[in-house]
């Protein structure tokens, strides 16, 4: 039986004060979901809407909370990662009106499930998810609440792709939003949130530089692409490995070396995976990776990097700094794993995730997502569901103006000429 975030902290208040002021640091710099809060509020447009979250508990994540539940929802949340939970952001939440977080740090797999399992007990009429643990756990375990489910969201390339899955083996019973796939969120959350935070956060575990090195990005998708240009941009060099063609010959048309990743064990100081895959980085990476090598997870579930296989070579491993267990091998090479081979950006001792005006973006379609499956639920059926791109456009449009910047617009000349098809020379 899960327990919420106050009744395992010693001292409840003084962690709600200093979530509430990471809260409202990350708040101040989102534009588009205060601008949305405001007619939240005003609205409740989710007045009654019962909403189940397992999503990465820290101050950004707790801003969209929060504004779904000004917005009139009853919403309950757990973790997605056993790691990523900030525990005084979680007791924050806990405190808002509407709001029950049974989101910790550092709980076990038991643990984990059990939170799953009290937040499912909302009896939800919308799900918001990251990974699809939640959408698999109902869909496993209490069936008997898909017909009231309107539907939900899912935020990662990971979840989106189990998502599919499902739906592609007519498992899927009720209609979520691919939010990962969206332009709004694709663009920015997982190319630049993504680079930008991956090595920021490596660069302050480890306190390396980035700059001189050879980074092994393991992956070319929008995440594998952010990772690979901002290193290449903090004079690193890159070497990418792919499987599938196209992306490869894109990595080497924007400049990067490409080759197997086996090939690149031997060249690589620093190795990020961003497949989604597992048994990205085996035994026989190991064997021919260079003594100090630092390896690292971006991709959503600890599978990529073979810790088993690593584990069952080393001699012995030891934490050499926080975040950091270093494995050292019968040659005496030792290989650095950081964040145990989960999510970089969101698992280690100083991870704060996607930069604040990132998260802003991709916060903005889950709100706006949520907001239509409770007006429009009958317009989509069971499966995965684009985001609407008028939704896109209208938190892009709130973003420009937060901004200050202006666009063109067309004419109706213009327009008239695009949707025609008999325009000749």
């Amino acid at each position: 039986m899960s327990i919420t975030i106050d009744e395992r902290l010693d001292d409840p208040a003084a962690a709600r004060a200093e979530g509430r002021r990471k809260m409202d640091w990350a708040e101040a710099h989102m534009p588009i979901l205060s601008e949305l809060r405001d007619s939240f509020a005003a609205a409740e447009p989710l007045a009654g809407e019962r909403i189940a979250m397992a999503m990465h508990v820290e101050a950004k994540t707790a801003v969209l909370v929060e504004l779904l539940a000004v917005g009139g929802a009853d919403v309950s949340i757990a973790g997605c990662n056993p790691l990523s939970t900030q525990d005084d952001v979680s007791a924050a939440l806990h405190a808002v009106d509407g709001v029950t977080s049974y989101a910790a740090h550092g709980v076990d797999t038991d643990e984990y499930y059990d939170a799953i399992e009290a937040v499912v007990g909302v009896d939800p009429t919308i799900t918001v998810d990251d990974g699809a643990d939640m959408v698999t756990h109902i869909h496993d375990e209490h069936p008997d609440l898909i017909p009231q489910l309107k539907g939900g969201c899912e935020e990662t390339t990971t979840g989106v792709h189990r998502l599919r899955s499902m739906a592609d083996d007519g498992a899927l019973e009720y209609p979520v939003f691919a939010v990962n796939d969206t332009p709004m969120k694709t663009l920015f959350d997982n190319v630049h949130g993504t680079g930008e935070s991956v090595l920021t956060n490596i660069a302050m575990t480890t306190n390396l530089s980035i700059a001189g090195k050879t980074v092994v990005v393991a992956g070319y998708g929008y995440c594998g692409r952010g990772v690979a240009k901002k290193a290449a941009g903090m004079n690193a060099d890159v070497i990418v490995a792919e499987v599938d063609p196209r992306r490869a010959l894109e990595a080497h048309m924007e400049g990067h070396d490409v080759m197997p990743i086996t090939e690149a064990a031997s060249e690589g100081d620093v190795f990020v995976t961003t497949t989604g895959n597992r048994d990205v980085i085996t035994r026989e990476d190991f064997e021919r990776m260079a003594d100090g090598a630092l390896l690292a997870n971006a991709g959503h579930f600890d599978v990529e990097i073979n810790l088993e296989q690593l584990g069952e070579l080393a001699t012995s491993h030891r934490e050499v700094r926080e975040g950091v267990e270093e494995y050292e091998l019968p040659d005496g090479r030792r290989l650095n794993v950081l964040a145990e081979g989960r999510l970089v950006n969101l698992a280690g001792p100083l991870s704060m995730g996607h930069p604040v005006e990132v998260m802003d973006q991709s916060f903005g379609i889950q709100a706006v997502c949520v907001r239509e499956l409770a007006a429009n639920a009958e317009t989509y059926g069971a499966g995965v569901h684009d985001v609407p791109d008028r939704l896109d456009r209208d938190v892009a449009e709130v973003k420009l103006a937060a901004e200050g910047i202006a666009i063109d617009d067309l004419s109706d000349e213009q327009r008239e000429y695009m949707d025609s098809w008999d325009h000749g020379t």
